[in-house]
């Protein structure tokens, strides 16, 4: 049992016992590093139900539970605060619990518990994934990850958009100026080379935009007239009616950007257990339209657009249906959500990971299908993440200006092997083991400096700072796993067995406290969605730890019982660190 479930109906049966009223909800909180103590009673909220000195009546609460609470050592109150000091007795007995549970803290899902399907990534197949994505990616991977910790049982998926105009226009480019280049024959990944295209298409666009500005036409006239943009509609026009040739290209060259985004997915290390594709998707939704007017819930323009109206939930009125009977995205946003659920009947919540420029899409949808009448519409979530941003400043695709997912990884992985080298830390590796090393530091920095910062927030991202070996930085914590595990491999005896320790020194004590919140965390951060949760409270775990380690004697220890005893600690910190990096989808080296 976890102290707050010890304590609290000790504490709600003190409050009856002394003052004769009921308190429902006992408000506890960390003591403050400045007083004694291990957890924290809030007295304030008690002050509805029983008139007296907040001091007076924690310091009757702190006697009851001294007086009738084996695992109350003692207490002290400052101001309307109870700190209480728990025995060490109670510590010892949860870690030796803890001990053999190499995946303390995560939950297995139970087998009457609904799913949840997570969706992330969703890139435009015209283009290589950038830096917007690794965020996306990371958050998405991590999240569902954490979920699963929590005890659920989750679902990864994506929807690739690997229809419209902006694929046309890759397609047009390649047609027009690729003579007959592939990636085999370039060297290139498949996604690189669409993209290349979509960037050569959009020179040639604004050349001819430019021209027509010169010969007096405006420039909103000059982007609808452009022969190049025409070509493009074109195309779409002639893939949307099913032309042979034109679907012949769209499918090819889209397998080779299929074939890029997975090289790239497998060295970011996240993973799917479905796709979903938009050329399949697009049309969904159309016949719950239909569903919806019958109920009332949609209404028919006279022109022949359907929508819905929103006002009185305090939104707008919102088209679903164009009046030439073509669908929008929130039609097909609709349909494949609906989809979703038929091909997983299981599913009874979704997350979609999404940039914040899409909030209020979201909650438009979210109020359609729950009046549609979807139980499972109570349980979507937006996980809605701010931009990032580089030093350098803003991104445009376009214009060919994005920092490219696969080029930041290897330049993380660079920046590591500089760092580690000048560091001189690698003595007795060999060229290979360095070259892993190298990526393992490289990828754990950046996807620790992204996750590290709450998604709700832009952030920027400096990858020299995210590769420090100090500080909040994920090779910071590497380097500490690795002490850990270089403590281990040079214990030249057993420390398997459970010892008896009768008192702990403070560190001990300290750092217990810390690998006993990691369950907690977890849920946490499961109901946040955040792994940013996770992060910092691996950093704290890492400072606590390096704290003990700088005040005690582990191995140096003479008495064999301590000996043993900070072994089996450091030991299972070092796990704890693995299991929350695992949630992150960091791996940790062995040597440093």
């Amino acid at each position: 049992m976890t102290l707050t479930q010890i304590l609290t109906p000790k504490i709600q049966e003190a409050i009856q016992a002394l003052f004769a009223v009921s308190l429902d909800k006992v408000e506890f909180q960390a003591t403050r590093r400045e007083f004694e103590g291990d957890i924290t009673m809030v007295v304030f909220p008690l002050l509805k139900l029983v008139k007296g000195n907040p001091v007076e009546i924690g310091t009757k609460i702190g006697q009851y539970l001294v007086e009738n609470v084996q695992e109350v050592e003692k207490f002290n109150v400052v101001q309307g605060f109870l700190n209480i000091v728990i025995s060490d007795a109670y510590y010892l007995d949860f870690f030796n619990a803890i001990i053999p549970n190499e995946t303390f803290g995560f939950q297995l899902p139970k087998p009457s518990d609904k799913a949840i399907m997570v969706e992330y990534s969703s890139p435009n197949t015209n283009k290589p994934l950038h830096l917007g994505h690794i965020r996306n990616n990371l958050l998405g991977y991590s999240v569902a990850e954490i979920l699963k910790a929590s005890g659920k049982k989750v679902y990864k998926t994506q929807i690739i958009n690997d229809r419209g105009i902006h694929i046309c226009k890759s397609m047009l480019a390649w047609q027009k100026f690729g003579q007959g280049q592939t990636p085999e024959s370039t060297g290139l990944k498949g996604d690189k080379l669409v993209g290349n295209f979509y960037v050569e298409f959009d020179k040639q666009y604004k050349k001819e935009i430019n021209d027509l500005i010169s010969q007096g036409k405006t420039e909103e006239e000059a982007k609808k007239m452009a022969p190049s943009i025409l070509e493009a509609q074109e195309m779409l026009r002639k893939w949307e009616s099913g032309d042979e040739e034109v679907v012949a290209l769209w499918k090819r060259m889209n397998q080779w950007v299929y074939d890029g985004f997975e090289q790239t997915y497998k060295n970011l290390g996240v993973d799917f257990d479905s796709y979903y594709y938009e050329s399949n998707t697009y049309l969904l939704g159309k016949e719950v339209v239909q569903f919806g007017l019958e109920k009332g819930i949609f209404e028919k323009d006279p022109d022949g657009s359907v929508w819905i109206d929103l006002t009185a939930d305090g939104l707008d009125r919102k088209i679903v249906l164009r009046s030439d009977g073509t669908a929008v995205y929130m039609t097909q946003d609709i349909g494949t959500a609906i989809q979703r659920v038929k091909d997983n009947p299981d599913v009874g919540g979704m997350v979609y990971t999404v940039g914040n420029e899409q909030d209020y899409h979201f909650k438009v949808l979210f109020l359609i299908l729950k009046k549609l009448g979807f139980d499972w519409a109570e349980s979507l979530y937006h996980l809605s993440y701010g931009m990032v941003e580089l030093p350098s400043g803003k991104m445009k695709s376009r214009e060919g200006t994005v920092v490219d997912a696969d080029d930041l990884m290897a330049e993380m992985t660079t920046t590591a092997q500089s760092i580690a080298e000048e560091l001189g830390k690698l003595d007795g590796y060999t060229d290979a083991e360095k070259v892993e090393l190298y990526k393992v530091i490289g990828l754990g920095a950046l996807k620790y400096y992204m996750l590290k910062v709450d998604p709700k927030k832009s952030m920027m991202f400096n990858p020299e700072e995210s590769v420090d070996f100090n500080g909040n930085t994920g090779p910071f914590i590497q380097y500490t796993y690795a002490r850990i595990q270089s403590i281990l491999r040079k214990a030249d005896f057993d420390y398997s067995e459970n010892v008896k320790m009768t008192a702990l020194h403070e560190k001990e004590k300290e750092l217990i406290k810390q690998v006993a919140l990691f369950p907690e965390v977890i849920q946490n951060a499961a109901i946040n969605h955040s792994p940013a949760l996770i992060a910092n409270y691996t950093y704290d775990l890492v400072k606590e730890y390096n704290s003990f380690y700088q005040s005690v004697s582990i191995l140096g220890e003479e008495d064999t019982v301590k000996k043993i005893f900070r072994v089996q600690l450091s030991k299972k910190v070092g796990e704890t660190i693995k299991n929350a990096f695992q949630l992150l989808g960091i791996q940790v080296p062995q040597r440093m």
